[in-house]
C-alpha cells in the first residue's frame, strides 16, 4: 500500500487524463479506419481529435459516425472509472470507494454492529436484480456484442506487452472491431423480436454472471477481514449473503401481445437449458484442476463411496474410469458431469426420479458437490476445497437448473375481461364485471375461491382473454409439476387498483390448475404481487395490503411458501412499486414521496398483520423513473421497510451499462449486495424516529405536484409535447418488442413512461426529472428554507432525490430547448408553453444554487467535466435533429414515401443522441 504521509493523488484529475489519453487513441484509429474506407470527410468532422465541431455543411453519415465516437467515449469512461477504483483502493484501503463492502463494513462498525449481528443479516439476504424487456435499449444486439470485444482490447492496451510489435498488433485488432462497429450500423431496420431480447439476457446470465460470483464473494471476506473482522464466521458459505436473478423477458405481456404461452414456455426451457451450459463449464473446468493422484494421497472413504453411488446411477462410465484411475477426485467430477442433463429433452427429465442416470434437481448435484468438498478436507486440502469446489456451490446455489426466475406479469384490466369470459362461457353473467361495485366484486370472487371447482372443463375455449391467460398459466402449472418451483417468480399484477385486481388471479389460477389442495383449504402455487405504480394507488396500496394478506387464502398460500422455503412461520409478501407512472402522475417530488410514504405504510400494514414485505423496486434507467447512484437509493429507504429480500428491476440500456463486462458487472452487484446487506443490518436495529424535515418534504411534494399538473392540464400542452420533442420518431423507432402505447390511443395517460421520458431527454427538457422543484422550493418560508438548507444532508432521502433533480436539471441546455420549441407551428402555443417551462427551469436553477449554497459546476465537478466533454458534440447532433424532424414531418404531410425513406436518418440522431448522454427512457 502507498506510503500514507504522501499526498492523495487528485482521483478526478487522473481519470479524465485517463479519458483524455484512450480518447487521443481510439478516435485517432477510428479516423484512420474512415480515411481507408474512403470517407475521409468524415475523419475532419470528429470529435476529440482537435478539430472544432460543426454545425453546418455537415457530410452523410456524421450522424453515424457521432454515434459510434460517443459509444467509444463511454467505455473509455467506464474503463477510467474502473482504472480511479483500483487506484483509490490501493492508495486508500478496501473503505475507500464508498458503497462497497469495506466501506459498509465499517460504517456498521462506527453504528455499533457486531460481527455476529453482521452476520446474522448476512443469512437473510437476498438480492435479485431482474432483467427486463423494456424498449429502452436503442442499440442493436450485434452492436452490444462488438462492444463488449474493444471494450476488452481497450483494457488490454492499459497492460500492453510486447514492445512496439505489441503495439502495433493492438492498434490493428482496434481499428478491425472499430471497422466492424461502422460496418454493422447503428438503425434497427426492424423491431428486435422476442427471441433477440431473451438471447441478449441470457448472455449475462450465461456468460457475465456466473464469473462474477467469486468476485463477490472473495471481496467480502477481504473487506472482512481489512476491517478486523474474524475470518471463520464467514468460513461457511451459508453466512455469505446471496445474489439471485430474475428476468421478465417472456413472461411479461402487459400490453405486449407478442408475448404468448408457447414464448414463456420456450423461455423456461432455454433457461434451464443455459443453467446447464454454465454448471458444465463449471464441472469441466473442474476436473482439470482436481488431478490429485493416488500416489501423492490415499482417497478417503467418503470419496470412495460418492465414485460408487455415481456409478451405481448407470452414467457412461467406461471411458471415465479407463483415463482417470490414478485421478479419483477427477474422476468423480467427470462422473458428476455425465448427470448432468445438457442434452436431455424436458419430455425425458420430467420422468427422472433421484437417483436416476440424470441429475432431476440442482439439489442433487449440491449435494454430490458437499460431499466433494468434504472429502478433500477429509484429505487435508481445505485450500482446494475452498477455492475450486466452493464456487460452484455457489453458483449451484444461486442458479439451479433454472438459471433466473421468470415472472409473469399482466395488466389487471386484461385479467378482467378474462374472468368477464369466464363466467360467460360459465353460464353467469360477466359482461358488465367492470361496473360491479367492488363489495359485490369481492362477495363473488371470495365465493368462488371457497369451491375447488373450475368454470370450465379442460381445453374449453372461453374468449381471447381468457385463453390467453389460461394457457400461460396451464405451461406454468406444467413446469411445476416436471420441476418444482425452480425458475418460476410470481403473477404480478400492473395497475392494481383494488382487492379484486388480486383476487380474481387466484380465481384465474384455479382455472389453470396453479392451485393446490391442502388440509387447511385451497393454496396458489405462485405468489400474487401488487404492482402499485399511480401516485393514487400508491396512496392506497397499504389499506389493499392489509386486506390482501388477510384473505384466509393468501394467509394459507404464504404459510405454504414459507414451510416450501424452509422457513416456517416466516410469511413475506412481495410488493412492488412503480416509479415510472407515478413520476408521470405527478412530477419527481411527488413521486418519491408518494413511494417513501408508501413503503413506510406498507411495512406497517405487514407488521401488523405479522407479514415481512419484500420490495420489489421497478427502477427505471432515468432519474425520473427511479434511478440514480444504488447506495444513495439504498440509503433513502424508509428506516424499517428493507428486510434484507429485495428486487429491482434493471431496464434497457442500463443493462448493457452495468453488466456489459465483468469489472463493471461485480461493481454494480457488489454496490447492491454491500447497500442492501448493511441497511437491512441497520434497519433492523429497532424503529426511528420521523425526521424533522418530513413536514417539509410533504408540502414540497404537494406544491411541485400543482405545479407539473397544471403544466400538463395547461390548453395546448400535448400539441407542444408532440412537436418540440421528438416522440412521434419514437413511435416509428424500433428499439424494443413492446409498443409504446398500452392500448394505442393517442393520449398521455396511455403512452408508457419510458417514450415520455425518452421524448423529453431527446430535446434536453428532461421536464419528468426537475419540473415542479423551483416552485416548490420557493414556496418556503424563509425559516422553513433556512432549516432545509441546513439539515437536508442529514435526511438521505430528500438529500437523494433533491440530488437527482440537480442531476436532471444538469442535463438540460437552454438553448437547445429554445430550439426544439421552435418546432411548434402554432407560435401562441410555443410562446406560452414554453414560456412556463422557461420560467420553471429559470425558477429551479436559482432555488437549487441558493439551498446548496453555490453554482452545481463548483459543488459538483466531475459530474460537470462529464457533461462538458460531451457539450459540443451533442449540439452538432441535436442541431441535426431538429433539421430533420422538420423535414421530415414536412413530407409526411406531401410524401409520405420520401418521408419513410428519410425516417432512418431520424431514428439514427436518436440513437446517436441517446449514445450521448447515456440515457434514452
Amino acid at each position: 500500500m502507498e506510503d500514507k504521509t504522501s499526498p492523495a493523488p487528485d482521483y478526478l484529475d487522473i481519470g479524465f487524463e485517463q479519458i483524455d489519453r484512450d480518447m487521443k487513441f481510439l478516435m485517432g484509429a477510428f479516423g484512420e479506419v474512415l480515411a481507408e474506407l474512403g470517407m475521409p470527410e468524415l475523419t475532419e468532422h470528429l470529435p476529440w481529435t482537435g478539430n472544432e465541431p460543426s454545425t453546418t455543411a455537415l457530410p452523410p453519415r456524421l450522424g453515424l459516425a457521432y454515434s459510434l465516437a460517443f459509444q467509444l467515449l463511454n467505455m473509455v469512461e467506464e474503463s477510467a472509472a474502473a482504472s480511479v477504483r483500483a487506484i483509490r483502493e490501493e492508495h486508500e484501503g478496501i473503505a475507500a470507494e464508498r458503497g462497497l463492502w469495506g466501506s459498509q463494513l465499517r460504517r456498521l462498525q462506527k453504528k455499533g454492529a457486531t460481527a455476529e449481528e453482521i452476520v446474522a443479516t448476512f443469512r437473510e439476504v437476498c438480492v435479485e436484480p431482474v432483467l427486463t424487456a423494456h424498449p429502452t435499449e436503442a442499440k442493436r444486439l450485434s452492436v452490444l456484442d462488438h462492444h463488449r470485444s474493444l471494450f476488452t482490447l481497450l483494457n488490454a492496451r492499459h497492460h500492453r506487452e510486447g514492445g512496439s510489435i505489441g503495439a502495433k498488433r493492438q492498434r490493428a485488432e482496434v481499428k478491425a472491431a472499430i471497422e466492424r462497429l461502422w460496418r454493422t450500423g447503428e438503425i434497427l431496420l426492424e423491431k428486435p423480436t422476442l427471441t433477440d431480447e431473451r438471447r441478449n439476457v441470457l448472455y449475462y446470465f450465461r456468460e457475465v454472471f456466473p464469473s462474477v460470483l467469486r468476485i463477490l464473494d472473495e471481496r467480502l471476506r477481504f473487506a472482512w477481514t481489512e476491517v478486523g473482522l474474524d475470518p471463520v464466521l464467514l468460513k461457511e458459505p451459508e453466512s455469505l449473503p446471496v445474489v439471485r436473478f430474475g428476468t421478465w423477458v417472456g413472461g411479461d405481456r402487459d400490453g405486449h401481445p407478442g408475448v404468448t404461452s408457447e414464448v414463456t414456455e420456450e423461455t423456461l426451457e432455454r433457461l434451464r437449458t443455459n443453467a446447464m451450459v454454465v454448471h458444465h463449464r463449471h464441472l469441466a473446468d473442474l476436473a482439470t484442476k482436481l488431478t490429485l493422484t493416488t500416489w501423492m494421497q490415499a482417497p478417503p472413504a467418503r470419496l470412495q463411496a460418492l465414485r460408487e453411488r455415481l456409478i451405481a446411477t448407470k452414467v457412461q462410465v467406461e471411458p471415465l474410469m479407463a483415463s482417470s484411475s490414478e485421478e479419483p477426485w477427477s474422476q468423480v467430477v467427470k462422473l458428476m458431469l455425465a448427470r448432468l442433463p445438457v442434452n436431455v429433452s424436458p419430455g425425458t427429465l420430467a420422468h427422472l426420479r433421484h437417483g436416476e442416470t440424470y441429475y432431476a434437481r440442482a439439489e442433487e448435484l449440491a449435494a454430490d458437490l458437499a460431499e466433494l468438498s468434504a472429502a478433500l478436507v477429509e484429505a487435508g486440502a481445505e485450500r482446494l476445497a475452498a477455492t475450486d469446489v466452493e464456487p460452484l456451490q455457489r453458483a449451484v446455489q444461486v442458479f439451479g437448473f433454472h438459471l433466473a426466475c421468470l415472472d409473469v406479469r399482466q395488466n389487471s384490466a386484461f385479467h378482467s375481461r378474462a374472468l368477464s369470459q369466464l363466467m360467460n362461457a360459465a353460464g353467469l353473467d360477466g359482461s358488465d364485471w367492470e361496473d360491479w361495485a367492488e363489495g359485490e366484486r369481492l362477495r363473488f370472487l371470495e365465493k368462488e375461491l371457497r369451491s375447488p371447482r373450475p368454470f370450465l372443463h379442460a381445453n374449453a375455449s372461453a374468449g381471447p382473454e381468457a385463453d390467453a391467460v389460461l394457457a400461460c398459466y396451464r405451461v406454468l402449472a406444467k413446469h411445476l409439476e416436471r420441476n418444482g418451483h425452480e425458475g418460476l417468480g410470481a403473477l404480478i399484477v400492473s395497475m392494481t387498483r383494488r382487492l379484486s385486481d388480486l383476487l380474481l388471479v387466484y380465481v384465474l389460477a384455479r382455472e389453470a390448475g396453479l392451485m393446490k389442495r391442502t388440509p387447511e383449504g385451497l393454496v396458489c402455487l405462485l405468489p400474487v404481487v401488487p404492482l402499485f405504480e399511480t401516485a393514487d394507488d400508491l396512496e392506497g396500496g397499504p389499506e389493499m395490503l392489509r386486506k390482501f394478506v388477510e384473505e384466509p387464502l393468501t394467509r394459507r398460500s404464504l404459510e405454504y411458501h414459507a414451510k416450501r422455503a424452509g422457513k416456517p412461520g416466516r410469511l413475506v409478501q412481495q410488493v412492488m412499486i412503480g416509479y415510472s407512472d407515478s413520476n408521470k402522475d405527478a412530477g419527481i417530488l411527488a413521486s418519491q414521496w408518494a413511494l417513501h410514504l408508501a413503503q413506510t405504510q406498507l411495512t406497517a400494514a405487514g407488521k401488523d398483520a405479522g407479514v415481512k414485505v419484500r420490495f420489489f423496486h421497478g427502477r427505471g434507467g432515468t432519474v425520473s423513473r427511479g434511478a440514480g447512484p444504488t447506495h444513495r437509493f439504498l440509503d433513502a429507504l424508509p428506516h424499517g421497510s428493507l428486510c434484507g429480500d429485495i428486487r429491482t428491476t434493471e431496464q434497457g440500456e442500463t443493462i448493457a451499462q452495468k453488466f456489459g463486462n465483468q469489472s463493471t458487472a461485480a461493481f454494480n452487484l457488489e454496490l447492491l449486495l454491500a447497500g442492501v446487506s448493511a441497511t437491512a443490518c441497520l434497519h433492523a436495529r429497532g424503529p426511528a424516529p420521523e425526521h424533522p424535515l418530513a413536514p417539509l418534504a410533504g408540502k414540497l411534494a404537494s406544491t411541485s405536484r400543482t405545479a407539473y399538473r397544471a403544466l400538463l392540464e395547461n390548453e395546448g400542452f400535448m400539441t407542444f409535447y408532440r412537436q418540440a420533442t421528438p416522440i412521434d420518431a419514437l413511435e416509428h423507432s424500433r428499439i424494443g418488442s413492446r409498443p409504446s402505447r398500452r392500448t394505442g390511443k393517442a393520449s398521455l395517460d396511455d403512452l408508457r413512461a419510458i417514450p415520455w421520458v425518452f421524448s423529453w431527454n431527446q430535446s434536453r427538457f428532461y421536464v419528468p426529472g426537475w419540473y415542479g422543484t423551483g416552485t416548490a422550493l420557493a414556496s418556503l418560508t424563509d425559516e422553513e428554507f433556512a432549516q432545509l438548507s441546513s439539515e437536508l444532508r442529514s435526511w438521505p432521502f430528500l438529500h437523494y432525490v433533491i440530488t437527482n433533480v440537480e442531476s436532471s436539471l444538469a442535463s438540460t441546455d437552454h438553448s437547445l430547448m429554445a430550439a426544439y420549441a421552435d418546432l411548434v407551428e402554432d407560435t401562441e402555443v410555443r410562446d406560452k408553453i414554453f414560456g412556463q417551462i422557461e420560467q420553471e427551469w429559470n425558477l429551479t436553477r436559482v432555488m437549487l444554487d441558493r439551498l446548496r449554497g453555490g453554482p452545481m459546476h463548483e459543488l459538483r465537478p466531475r459530474m460537470w467535466r462529464t457533461l462538458e466533454l460531451r457539450a459540443a458534440a451533442l449540439r452538432t447532433l441535436h442541431q441535426q435533429q431538429i433539421d430533420l424532424l422538420r423535414q421530415w414531418r414536412g413530407l409526411l404531410k406531401t410524401d409520405e414515401a420520401a418521408a419513410n425513406e428519410l425516417l432512418p436518418e431520424v431514428l439514427l440522431s436518436v440513437n446517436a443522441i441517446a449514445s450521448g448522454l447515456r440515457t434514452t427512457g
